[in-house]
């Protein structure tokens, strides 16, 4: 990398951590931008099937909602916390920084009517070292996991460091994008994405791959992992 190069870095990454966290600029307040944390309360948010914040997994810290590690491996979405209100059409972005060997997830289409938080899945994932990124790139962070995989050419960040994640859906089209890129695009009923959750372990639950007014939902697989600036721009159906 030439000198010039570095410094453009140097700058950019200096611009990146100096900048407002979970702040709108005025354009975002006028587009119509909501943030779904504020960086000092969990307000929004609440347990999944619970009425409470499960406060005893989650914690606001130095401007993030940080999950704090069981110790003892997976907690079954023990965790699990969702935005109080539903979206269906919208344009969500938020930053993450998993641990080493850690796993989590955004999800999205949630719905409390299914016995568990099944429901699409934005993979948050430390794909070097957690097992289930060896299963394969369906996987793997940023795929819509275990359904279809990102492209192979994402540029995901290293452990430890902040991460810049969006999920974009309009009408039936749904987009993954990582860093600034689009590693993913898919729309849903289409014979692809039928095709893809029949070899799924989601193929037997009903109305999966349909698009429902759900909540977002950030997972508690057990690991620790921090969220951040999490905005949505909500858009009529």
């Amino acid at each position: 990398m030439s000198v010039p190069a570095i410094v453009l870095v140097a700058v950019a990454a200096a611009t990146a951590t100096t900048s407002p966290l979970n702040q709108l600029t005025a354009d975002e307040k006028k587009q119509g931008w909501r943030l779904l944390f504020d960086g000092k309360t969990t307000a929004g948010w609440r347990g999944f099937k619970k009425t409470d914040f499960p406060s005893e997994r989650w914690e606001v810290r130095d401007g993030a909602l940080h999950l704090r590690p069981t110790g003892t491996g997976d907690s079954h979405g023990a965790g699990d916390i969702v935005t109080t209100d539903t979206f269906s059409d919208f344009d969500l972005r938020w930053e993450w920084r998993i641990s080493p060997g850690g796993n989590s997830g955004v999800k999205y289409f949630v719905t409390e009517q299914r016995e568990g938080p099944i429901a699409h899945e934005y993979q948050v994932l430390d794909d070097a070292r957690h097992p289930d990124a060896k299963v394969g790139p369906h996987r793997q962070t940023a795929a819509f996991y275990d359904v279809l995989p990102p492209a192979a050419d994402k540029p995901l960040r290293p452990v430890g460091e902040w991460n810049l994640s969006r999920v974009v859906v309009a009408g039936n089209h749904v987009e993954h994008w990582l860093n600034g890129a689009k590693v993913l695009a898919y729309d849903l009923g289409s014979p692809e994405t039928k095709a893809a959750i029949a070899k799924s372990k989601f193929k037997d639950v009903a109305g999966f791959g349909t698009k429902i007014p759900g909540r977002i939902l950030l997972q508690d697989h057990g690991d620790e992992v921090s969220y951040r600036n999490i905005r949505i721009l909500a858009r009529a159906p």
